[in-house]
């Protein structure tokens, strides 16, 4: 018998317990649980250096962890939706797990447990690369549905859902355009600049890793705000994750500022 391997990552431990020993009861099922963002990376790193890897993860939508110093693989949880609340302070909510799931093990399905149905939180899963958004309350056999059918590479999404979430992805497609466009507008020493505010690098670092003069760069940094139509370095960001603009690699000199304003 194939046996399905499925982690459940809720912090609220009764519920996470009670499901997985739900699942558990499965013949086909083999079932762990974690309680933050964290510990469940570390778990699906666990299982792949056994030889045991998981195949589908079930994420709380309203999972909230900080990330602790050196903690577990913190580049993958690093690969947030953009634009969607989801990563402040070092907070790292569930959709923003599921899309680093997707960047650091792509072959793990994910699917999102809510609450409340929620068409524009469910279409952010889903851009971050879910296979599912599925209600708490839903009986145990449609949960095992869902992650059968994940496992053949169905999306699953509650019917009462499907046409609010088409239109949000009608709309972040139109807004994405939009931004890709707005991107285009800047020269390349402007989009580079870019790059390293994304990186939430500031004005002095910036200066010194592209060989500028602090007021050069702040010449560059207005000129990329003017050319995007936004106020803030965190405007800009949001706006340049939306059209698919990473982050410059950092390197160990540099020096990772926060603030939304103009350095």
């Amino acid at each position: 018998m194939v046996r399905i391997r499925v982690l459940v990552v809720d912090d609220h431990r009764i519920f996470a317990e009670s499901l997985a020993a739900a699942l558990a009861a499965e013949p086909d099922v083999d079932v762990a649980a974690a309680g933050s963002g964290p510990a469940a990376l570390r778990c699906l790193e666990r299982g792949a250096a056994e030889g045991r890897k998981f195949d589908v993860m079930l994420i709380d939508a309203d999972l909230g962890t900080a990330l602790a110093p050196g903690g577990a693989a913190p580049h993958a949880v690093a690969v947030a939706v953009p634009d969607n609340g989801a990563e402040q302070d070092g907070l790292v909510d569930g959709i923003s797990l599921v899309a680093g799931v997707r960047t650091g093990q792509p072959a793990v399905r994910t699917v999102v447990l809510a609450e409340k149905d929620d068409p524009r939180r469910a279409a952010l899963a889903l851009q971050a690369g879910a296979s599912g958004w599925v209600a708490k309350d839903c009986s145990l056999q449609r949960l095992l549905a869902v992650i059968r059918g994940v496992l053949r590479d169905e999306t699953h999404l509650p019917p009462a859902l499907l046409t609010g979430v088409l239109r949000e992805l009608t709309a972040a497609r139109k807004h994405r355009t939009e931004s890709e466009r707005l991107v285009e507008s800047l020269t390349p020493r402007e989009r580079e600049v870019l790059r390293c505010m994304v990186a939430g690098l500031g004005r002095k670092a910036v200066a010194e890793r592209l060989f500028l003069s602090p007021h050069t760069v702040r010449t560059h940094m207005q000129n990329v705000l003017g050319k995007l139509g936004v106020h803030s370095t965190l405007a800009a960001v949001a706006l340049a994750r939306r059209a698919g603009v990473g982050p410059a690699d950092l390197t160990a000199g540099d020096v990772v500022e926060r603030g939304g304003q103009l350095a």
